[in-house]
């Protein structure tokens, strides 16, 4: 019986995020740590997608019971070549602060005019379940960056993220409004959906 779901993950706030969205699927809802995994998994794939299904894989083979999930985000900025796409954990160097980051991609956007400051939160999703089958989705939340960085929710690129139609940065958002409008609260939906599918079926089956 799958009565587990560990996302392998050690970022508290997406923790809370992914709880939000998946608590009312009636499983008990862990992250790597909390699930007494421990694992330095190397992400070199070339999408969003391909480094969730590398995650997801490697930790899968350590809970063969669990449905283990796994996320890729980033922040794609068309001005810059999509920079920087898979890379944005680790752009300018995993342990520099976000707030130097977000300083550094608004220095490189300086001049540039809004209509060319287009970008987008990507996230992919990926699930590995106890038979050995894997899924994986991926959604996106389209918007511009800033000219400063405002707002104190959110994290990460959140404070220069600016959503047009509602005139504020996601970092400004409510917690409930970025849920229901983010890459990873529209993919993790899209997963609940696979799972829920998946679950029901499992439940025919052993009527």
């Amino acid at each position: 019986m799958m009565n587990r779901i560990v996302f392998a993950t050690g970022n508290q706030n997406k923790m809370k995020e992914i709880k939000m969205i998946l608590s009312d699927l009636g499983m008990e809802i862990l992250s790597m740590k909390e699930a007494g995994i421990e694992a330095d998994i190397v992400e070199d794939g070339t999408t969003f997608e391909e480094n969730a299904l590398i995650k997801v894989t490697e930790i899968a083979k350590r809970l063969p019971q669990d449905i283990v999930l796994a996320d890729d985000s980033g922040l794609e900025i068309d001005y810059l070549n999509k920079e920087p796409g898979i890379y944005s954990a680790r752009y300018a160097g995993v342990d520099t602060s976000y707030d130097i980051k977000n300083t550094m991609l608004l220095n490189r956007l300086e001049g540039v005019p809004d209509e060319k400051r287009t970008a987008r939160f990507v996230c992919a999703v990926a699930a590995a379940f106890p038979d050995g089958t894997t899924e994986v989705v991926r959604e996106t939340m389209e918007g511009r960056i800033g000219y400063e960085i405002a707002g104190e929710n959110g994290f990460g690129y959140d404070p220069i993220f600016y959503m047009p139609e509602y005139g504020c940065t996601t970092a400004e958002m409510a917690p409930e409004l970025k849920n229901e409008l983010s890459h990873r609260g529209k993919a993790l939906r899209a997963m609940r959906a696979v799972m829920e599918a998946r679950l029901a079926k499992q439940g025919e089956e052993t009527v």
